[in-house]
């Protein structure tokens, strides 16, 4: 298996904040926005986005929730494994509210599927948004794009994209690995 890195800690770190200033562009002052990190993997760029726009651009009163998508999925059935669910932690209303739904990478949008009808239990947003920070153009089994992306990355079918997270126990970067 071969491995080329998309994006070292310090481009990963600037793609963060460059993220975190098109969020302000666009949203002001967050009063009346909520992000929503996809989980398991969405959550690590939310909290990063979450840290970068209260500590380093003044945002306050940001409100963030993880939701789980694992039993939503529509192949969900499709595995000989048991799945294991994350947690869903959403103690805010999503009603009317602007939401930025946040993930690590944008595949097949068939997580994004899911994350539009698992939200609907918690209300009826006013509008919803994608961030990601990897865009894998050419891949989609749905017609879903994102409002806002880290980096664009044209991969074949055989090549998978990892993005690993200094909280995953290492450091951040994301790199193109050949499976076949």
């Amino acid at each position: 298996m071969g491995q080329k890195i998309v994006l070292t800690d310090k481009e990963v770190h600037i793609i963060i904040h460059r993220l975190a200033c098109q969020l302000i562009e666009k949203h002001l002052d967050f009063s009346n926005t909520v992000l929503v990190g996809i989980q398991p993997r969405g959550s690590f760029l939310a909290n990063r986005l979450k840290k970068v726009l209260e500590e380093e651009y003044g945002v306050q009163n940001l409100i963030l929730g993880y939701l789980d998508i694992t039993f939503f999925r529509d192949d969900f059935r499709r595995t000989h494994k048991p799945l294991e669910a994350n947690k869903t932690q959403i103690d805010f209303l999503i009603e009317d509210k602007k939401v930025v739904f946040i993930d690590d990478v944008l595949y097949t949008g068939r997580s994004i599927r899911a994350a539009l009808t698992a939200i609907q239990s918690f209300g009826r947003p006013q509008e919803i948004e994608l961030l990601v920070l990897i865009d894998r153009r050419f891949s989609r089994h749905l017609p879903i794009q994102p409002d806002y992306r880290g980096r664009q990355v044209d991969a074949i079918n055989y090549e998978k994209v990892q993005v690993h997270w200094v909280e995953q126990g290492g450091e951040d970067f994301v790199h193109l690995v050949q499976t076949s």
